[in-house]
């Protein structure tokens, strides 16, 4: 996982990251652990905007992106990496220069491409964390397949018109407990058929919301690599935007017929 090589903090950096630096949960040493870590997003649309934007702005080290497509004008509701002057580029190049922009301490790795079961396990193993940004349930069960068997965190969410979800995959580990962490097909065993659910284009969506949800994606990315706090691991965050609540469904490894009795 996370690369324990020391990681010196340049004076420029120790000043970037100060108000990190001064909390007590974090400081250096956290600040550290942030530097030397690989993330990987998938997806730099609506939810993986937010998750790049304040990964880099808090100094994660390494940040891959995998995505095939362009920034289209209709995006930028709510994709708020991506610019006016930049419709028609490549996503990931132009999620690229923004995080430049943000901060030029951080390693930006490319992937101008659809992850796919013939190179998801070569791009997972890559990185420490996983982060699902991606829209399409297909995409889900694959990444989160592929990060149970390569034992890599997922961060995984969705978005509604108006409401959200995100959680916390590490079912390749236990609980204090000495229980088995759920994985996604604990908490979803099937996908909806296809056509149930519309897409984006179809149903429309919020467009500050996937800002709300992907703040809470990076939140528990920097909570995974630093250590602090309780992740979402067992837990699906709920957010509904038209009555402002936040609710919290828990949830189980299932028995499984190969499980010793």
């Amino acid at each position: 996982m996370i690369d324990e090589q020391n990681t010196a903090l340049s004076q420029a950096e120790i000043e970037r990251y100060a108000r990190h630096i001064i909390l007590g949960e974090i400081g250096g040493p956290g600040q550290q652990k942030l530097k030397r870590a690989r993330v990987l997003v998938v997806g730099a649309g609506g939810l993986g905007a937010p998750v790049l934007q304040y990964l880099a702005a808090s100094g994660v080290g390494t940040l891959g992106i995998i995505d095939d497509d362009r920034v289209s004008l209709s995006n930028l509701q709510r994709q708020i990496i991506h610019s006016s002057d930049l419709v028609g580029s490549a996503k990931v190049e132009s999620a690229a220069r923004a995080i430049a922009a943000i901060n030029p301490h951080v390693i930006v790795e490319t992937h101008e491409t659809r992850i796919a079961r013939e190179n998801a396990a070569d791009l997972v193993r890559r990185y420490d964390i996983i982060v699902d940004g991606s829209d399409n349930f297909d995409t889900r069960y694959l990444l989160a397949d592929v990060c149970l068997k390569e034992k890599r965190p997922l961060i995984s969410a969705a978005l509604g018109r108006f409401d959200g979800s995100v959680t916390t995959l590490m079912p390749y580990a236990a609980n204090p407990a000495g229980e088995a962490n759920p994985s996604y097909r604990d908490l979803f065993p099937n996908p909806p058929p296809p056509g149930l659910l519309p897409a984006c284009a179809e149903a429309g969506v919020l467009g500050v919301l996937p800002g709300v949800i992907g703040t809470l994606q990076a939140t528990e990315v920097i909570k995974l690599i630093t250590g602090i706090g309780e992740p979402l691991v067992g837990r699906l965050l709920l957010y509904d935007a038209l009555t402002s609540r936040f609710e919290i469904i828990k949830y189980k490894a299932r028995k499984r017929s190969d499980d010793a009795a």
